[in-house]
């Protein structure tokens, strides 16, 4: 089972060293890097070049243009030779066992179509500073599932073939692009959650996710979660109808409300559980 690493990179060669030596000690070898720069400003593509030498497991691309992290993930996907994709930031590196640690779970249960695991969350450094919570096991085949808040996150890896069954990514997304894939893959199959920290991520300025973009963040997530509505053909959430056409952010995330009551999360994790003896 072959393993695709899959990298969009926009101005972060600067960084990618401590990506690389993460990639080349991982002990499942079956893999290959595809690495897609997104027309860079500066000398990424050289930096890169130069760490990576003759190793002919890395396969480097260039957008002739920026074209933005839709476009750039979605050609990314369609470069793959492997079985299981997953994304590494550029700037951010992976431990030494996750690429195992997803296969094995893949090779076991050939109803997983997506694994994802905890992540570290660290400084520009790459010293970690926590582990956050948020990363845990969620409910399979729920149609009112929509990662919110937010459960789904670093390391995630899936099935191609999968993913080749579904709309494939959004390219006309700037933001949350990653939720919209989630949520199309958590429809075509089970998700599974592994409980480690297989993921380095890298807390610096020039990181797109860090900017000042919250806003526009919840902004994108609220219409990724409003296209998975009408994707399931949901008319309504706990009694309340959807919409017909998206208008504000405000409007969907309302609808999803009771799913922070107590009782909610009690009956969640009752749920969980009996998937986990059951499964």
């Amino acid at each position: 089972m072959k393993f695709s690493i899959l990298i969009a990179n926009y101005n972060n060669g600067k960084f990618f060293k401590k990506c690389y030596d993460s990639i080349i000690a991982q002990t499942y070898d079956n893999w290959e890097v595809i690495i897609l720069d997104d027309a860079s400003t500066d000398d990424s593509l050289e930096i890169i070049k130069k760490i990576i030498g003759d190793d002919n497991r890395f396969k480097i691309y260039q957008n002739e243009e920026n074209s933005g992290v839709g476009i750039t993930k979605s050609k990314l996907i369609e470069l793959a030779n492997g079985d299981i994709c997953g994304f590494v930031d550029p700037d951010d590196a992976v431990v030494h066992n996750a690429l195992l640690s997803s296969i094995n779970i893949f090779k076991k249960d050939k109803e997983v179509v997506l694994t994802y695991s905890k992540y570290m969350k660290c400084d520009e450094n790459l010293e970690m500073i926590e582990v956050p919570k948020l990363a845990k096991q969620v409910p399979n085949n729920d149609p009112y599932f929509f990662n919110c808040p937010v459960r789904i996150v670093h390391f995630v890896n899936f099935r191609k073939d999968i993913y080749n069954q579904t709309e494939k990514m959004n390219t006309v997304m700037k933001i949350a692009e990653d939720q919209d894939l989630y949520l199309k893959m958590y429809e075509k199959g089970k998700v599974q959650f592994i409980d480690e920290a297989n993921y380095f991520y890298r807390t610096h300025s020039g990181g797109i996710s860090q900017n000042d973009n919250r806003p526009a963040s919840r902004e994108y997530f609220a219409k990724v979660i409003f296209n998975a509505m009408k994707r399931r053909n949901l008319k309504t959430i706990n009694g309340k109808p959807i919409p017909k056409e998206y208008t504000t952010s405000t409007e969907i995330y309302s609808l999803l409300e009771y799913q922070n009551s107590i009782t909610y999360r009690i009956k969640g994790k009752l749920r969980i559980f009996l998937q986990q003896v059951f499964s």
